[in-house]
């Protein structure tokens, strides 16, 4: 009698277990079908990608030739905190994600590059997950690579981020994935923003770390999802850094189909309510309303406009992988004409104090003078009378309090005086740049010539480059 009793149990618990295997096989959700992703972002052509080198060598000679001699002369990099390295110039777009913590951020880039249920996923889950700053760029293999190796070595675009500290490197991480879309993209995932966390809890200087690589991303990615659209301080801080970078802004309302279609059109306009006061445009952002995760959308949802609206995300990011040389280009004129801005307050300043200095004038009284009330010496005025500087490019007047508390005034020389016999003056190389070579440079890609051909041998890396596409 016991061994029936025991061979009932048996036969009872395999049943169990075979129905539990059943339920867990049904309970698993499906995969969604990657072709609209493979096709929108061009991974299965197998044409080789552009060779840009000779725009880059040219780009680079620009930029070390005519540019960085002002910039270091008058120390713009202590005013603005970004130096340009070569790693940069050279760098593939970058692609920021930021938003609240578990809004899909890392979910997102796992369904992008097909990572889920593979060894290197990053992970995700409900509870904030993501506590480092991660780096996803292509290598040969799968490798991870540490803060401080990345920070150290100077052929990546890394190196300026040991400024913020040890603590933020051991934040730090790269993932090297051979993926082709990352031939031509680099994707930047962050920490959440949580908002009853104070910022000396991170460790390291979260906000100026974040607007190191906003000035550097090529577009931003800010996700939200239907639970987290509460604006706090972090979070409102973190728009004000994203002023005027409005263009490269897109907003994303991620898990879409965890909502019916009322709840949805609620959490939209809620959306654009919280978001309305720290977005000072005439436009409003786009925003991409979908679920960006590998499993097929819920039931009874809007599948085929959360699809719409996905292809039309891919294509925004393709847009922006197809004109990085442009972008690139642009980036460094702007650069140049921000330097060539800080370059003329500076040499204002200068002849201005030189003006009132006289031989029983106190050197630091009068300087002090200048720099509290600059507009009693004209000096941005005088910038905008004299030269073709629009007023909006104009910095702010306070940021050279703090520039020349820590330069005096007499380190600097007076542009006049920044001239060569062999190398000319750094003004005229500067604006030569602006005004000629950088718009050349963009205008030979423009035409849509092979870009190969465009090399020091051709055009010559001198002071006067011929652009074989100018019409006669």
């Amino acid at each position: 009698m016991k061994r029936l009793n025991l061979l009932c149990c048996c036969v009872a618990s395999l049943l169990l277990l075979g129905t539990a295997e059943e339920v867990e096989d049904a309970s698993e959700p499906t995969k969604r079908d990657r072709s609209h992703l493979e096709s929108t972002l061009k991974l299965n052509e197998d044409k080789p990608a552009d060779d840009f080198s000779g725009v880059l060598q040219r780009l680079r000679k620009i930029y070390h030739s005519s540019i960085k001699p002002l910039e270091q002369s008058y120390r713009y990099n202590e005013l603005r905190q970004h130096e340009i390295t070569d790693g940069e110039i050279t760098s593939k777009p970058m692609v920021l994600f930021l938003g609240p913590w578990s809004v899909g951020k890392s979910s997102m880039i796992n369904y992008l590059l097909g990572l889920d249920d593979t060894p290197y996923q990053l992970y995700t889950g409900a509870e904030p997950t993501t506590s480092e700053f991660t780096v996803i760029m292509h290598g040969p293999k799968l490798k991870t690579i540490e803060g401080i190796v990345m920070a150290a070595d100077s052929a990546r675009s890394f190196s300026p981020l040991e400024k913020f500290g040890q603590n933020f490197l051991e934040k730090l991480i790269g993932i090297e994935v051979p993926h082709k879309l990352l031939e031509r993209v680099t994707f930047v995932d962050t920490p959440g923003i949580i908002e009853n966390r104070k910022q000396q809890e991170r460790g390291y200087p979260f906000n100026d770390v974040c607007q190191w690589f906003i000035d550097r991303a090529d577009l931003i990615f800010v996700v939200f999802d239907p639970t987290k659209l509460d604006v706090g301080l972090e979070l409102e801080m973190l728009f004000r850094q994203l002023k005027g970078r409005e263009s490269q802004i897109r907003i994303i309302l991620n898990k879409a189909d965890s909502l019916a279609t009322q709840e949805l059109m609620r959490v939209y306009g809620a959306l654009f309510w919280s978001l309305a006061p720290l977005i000072n445009v005439t436009e409003p952002p786009r925003v991409y309303v979908s679920s960006f995760w590998p499993h097929e959308y819920q039931p009874d949802t809007h599948k085929d406009l959360f699809l719409k609206e996905e292809i039309s995300l891919l294509e925004d990011l393709n847009q922006v992988i197809e004109n990085r040389m442009e972008n690139k280009i642009a980036f460094i004129r702007q650069h140049a004409i921000r330097v060539r801005i800080h370059a003329l307050l500076v040499d204002r300043y200068l002849q201005t104090y030189k003006d009132k200095m006289t031989f029983f004038s106190d050197g630091e009284l009068v300087f002090r003078d200048i720099v509290e009330d600059p507009d009693k010496f004209f000096i941005f005025k005088s910038i905008l009378a004299k030269t073709n500087v629009s007023k909006f490019d104009l910095p702010n007047r306070e940021a050279y309090k703090d520039f020349f508390g820590i330069n005096p005034i007499t380190s600097f020389k007076l542009l006049s005086q920044q001239c060569s016999y062999m190398g000319g003056c750094f003004l005229e190389k500067i604006e030569k740049a602006i005004t000629r070579e950088l718009p050349d440079l963009l205008g030979s890609i423009g035409l849509g010539k092979k870009p190969n051909v465009l090399s020091c041998d051709i055009t010559g890396c001198g002071e006067n480059p011929k652009n074989r596409y100018k019409k006669p």
